[in-house]
């Protein structure tokens, strides 16, 4: 995929195993073997084995991954399209220079630290220094896109001038030299807070990801889904629904999510008599909802956990409520639009068997227990993963021996390490250029008084504060990864939501859940616009539907923010009231989007409008609008069913 097409992506889709590599079998060979020497690098950090004479968790071992991973990154991604199956001198000389200055960054860690060479340095680190900069800038654009490297670009470039700049944009100015040091040897730029997550944490699940790929798991829960929803109305829209949702909560990359189960639900949808358009806005929908749901959530989750400094569990258990209900607003829609247009279920052939799925695939299912136990109950989110990687691995390695022999097998565990290298160095380079974003903010501090000024400019309200937000959230994310606009507002708008009293946990996740928006509304809507190529649609009218069919969204993180119960933060009591309410409110909401009621059919704009009402009534945190809400369902209820029976009577 050329750089152009990997805009907001946080990690493209993982490679089949006999993909053709830039280079040939040699290169191919070189990406495992590099791939090979930094998981037992990072299992060796997470473990704390001692090998390899690591201390636990240093700045020599961020750089020790930089090494092994960001040559990989110049070898696999092209500088260009036209690159993209060849593999020129310059992506060699480049990847050659990346691993010599990751070596010698490694091997100088410690004289960096005692010396202070981020603030005062010999000619050599500026040189080498300088050379990490710029392999970051290259590494982000590959990785993500021209738009996303113009934004850091600018950002890395920012304590040039920030002495210059006027108001709340002033900041501390540095020379060339002082500012390549800072990004490059101190510990708040690319060796920050993003390298950081990814090297403790992220490694071992973007390898699971991969190796649930690579043994069948992408399949498995595709026929889950099937098994599940295929044989009940709106089927199809239902199965593509579940289906991104399995995926997309491991592989947390919405694009990925929508190429690789969507090139299996759209067509089925469209033979089933879903309009193109919907067709692609379910799927662009259901693989956005993907990222926020647990375990995985792609990237973002796990810089949160340390923004916040809380475990991953934490973050994962809050993020689950939001992200069913969303999901069930989608499931809510996607039978109500089935019932109201009559759409045809799944052929019973084309429906397999629940149990003969589960059989197939009960590895997938204790990998997914094993993971989630660790994490939840041992706190082990370092370990977790390889293990559960280890499970498939074994289980699918086995297999593929007993069926097809030796050389299959070793094909397999090559195509692991082969695909694995590429995803993980793809979001190390990425990270890595993100990274710049942090370090300026901090390093200039026009980050803390831009975050003072908002909150002076909110003045007392909480509401024009998450408006503020909101619109923020949604413009940055049109033009960044949802990392990068994670990373930056949560440095910019974090600080001022809870010294606002909000809670830190919702505050967050109201920025993450902003900042999807854009992949599923225009003009951007990358999201639709993938699911609309493959569904032969126009991708605005596809981004429109979307809009319409994740609506939803827009409203969650406002709830959540204002009744953190919903994220599971109070008593018992308030949780299980709280997300009946929300549960019963995306039900209404459904039912008036898509003026089809359940008990009584399809009803009337007035009878929608006042479903709405209904719903919206209920999504306010406070028990006296909970009985208002219930007061007009009823009403709801008693004037569709007058309205049904009196052309009956006449």
């Amino acid at each position: 995929m050329p750089p152009s097409n990997m805009t907001q992506t946080d990690q493209d889709q993982p490679p089949a195993a006999d993909a053709p590599a830039r280079g040939g079998p040699v290169v191919r060979l070189i990406v495992g073997l590099l791939c090979g020497i930094g998981l037992a690098m990072a299992l060796n950090q997470v473990m704390n084995l001692g090998a390899f004479g690591f201390r636990p968790i240093s700045t020599g071992y961020y750089y020790w991954i930089a090494a092994a991973f960001f040559p990989i990154a110049f070898l696999m991604l092209p500088a260009r399209a036209a690159d993209r199956y060849r593999l020129p001198w310059y992506d060699i000389v480049l990847s050659v220079l990346s691993l010599a200055v990751g070596v010698w960054l490694a091997l100088n860690a410690e004289e960096i630290i005692t010396r202070g060479w981020d603030l005062q340095a010999p000619a050599l680190p500026t040189l080498v220094a300088a050379v990490l900069v710029v392999l970051s800038l290259e590494g982000l654009r590959r990785a993500g896109g021209l738009s996303l490297f113009l934004i850091c670009l600018f950002f890395a470039t920012y304590p040039l001038y920030a002495g210059s700049m006027p108001g709340v944009f002033f900041g501390f100015q540095f020379t060339p030299e002082e500012l390549v040091r800072a990004h490059a040897l101190g510990s708040e730029s690319i060796i920050g807070i993003p390298m950081r997550v990814v090297t403790e944490l992220l490694i071992g699940f973007l390898l699971f990801g991969v190796a649930l790929t690579q043994f069948g798991g992408g399949a498995f829960f595709m026929n889950l889904a099937t098994a599940l929803m295929g044989r009940y109305r709106g089927g199809p829209a239902k199965v593509a629904i579940l289906s991104s949702g399995f995926f997309g909560s491991l592989s947390g990359s919405v694009i990925s999510n929508v190429i690789s189960t969507g090139a299996m639900t759209i067509p089925t949808m469209k033979r089933c008599g879903y309009p193109a358009r919907y067709a692609g806005a379910i799927e662009a929908c259901a693989s956005t909802g993907g990222a926020l749901m647990p375990p995985v959530m792609g990237v973002v989750a796990f810089i949160m956990a340390n923004f916040l400094n809380v475990s991953y569990a934490e973050v994962m258990l809050a993020a689950a409520a939001p992200a069913v209900l969303f999901y069930a607003a989608l499931l809510f829609q996607a039978d109500a639009y089935a019932a109201r247009a009559g759409l045809a279920t799944l052929p019973k052939e084309e429906v397999p068997s629940v149990w003969r799925i589960l059989l197939g695939g009960w590895s997938f299912l204790a990998s997914f227990v094993v993971l989630i136990w660790l994490i939840v109950a041992e706190r082990m989110e370092g370990l977790a993963p390889f293990v559960a990687t280890a499970l498939v691995v074994a289980v699918g390695a086995a297999t593929t021996l007993l069926k097809e022999g030796p050389v299959a097998m070793l094909r397999q565990l090559g195509g692991l390490f082969f695909a694995g290298g590429r995803n993980i160095a793809q979001l190390v380079v990425l990270l890595a250029g993100i990274g710049l974003i942090i370090g300026a903010l901090s390093i200039t501090g026009v980050g803390t008084a831009f975050s003072r000024e908002l909150l002076q400019y909110a003045g007392q309200s909480i509401v024009l504060l998450l408006l503020l937000g909101a619109l923020t959230s949604f413009i940055l994310g049109m033009g960044m990864t949802a990392s990068a606009c994670y990373i930056f507002l949560a440095i910019i708008l974090g600080p001022p939501l809870e010294e606002a009293g909000l809670n830190p946990m919702a505050s967050h996740l109201f920025i993450l859940y902003w900042g999807m928006l854009s992949f599923i509304t225009p003009p951007v809507a990358l999201a639709a616009v993938a699911a609309a190529g493959i569904a032969g649609s126009s991708p605005v009218a596809t981004g429109v539907v979307a809009v319409r069919f994740g609506l939803v969204l827009f409203f969650l993180p406002f709830l959540f923010v204002l009744n953190p119960a919903l994220i599971l933060h109070g008593t018992v009591a308030e949780v299980v009231l709280a997300c009946g309410t929300a549960l019963a409110s995306v039900w209404l909401f459904s039912a008036g989007v898509e003026r089809w009621l359940y008990g009584v059919g399809r009803i009337s704009w007035p009878l929608a409008v006042l479903a709405l009402a209904a719903s919206v009534t209920l999504l306010i945190p406070e028990h006296n609008t909970d009985l208002i809400g219930a007061a007009l369902v009823a009403v709801l209820y008693g004037a569709a069913f007058l309205l049904r029976r009196r052309p009956a009577s006449a």
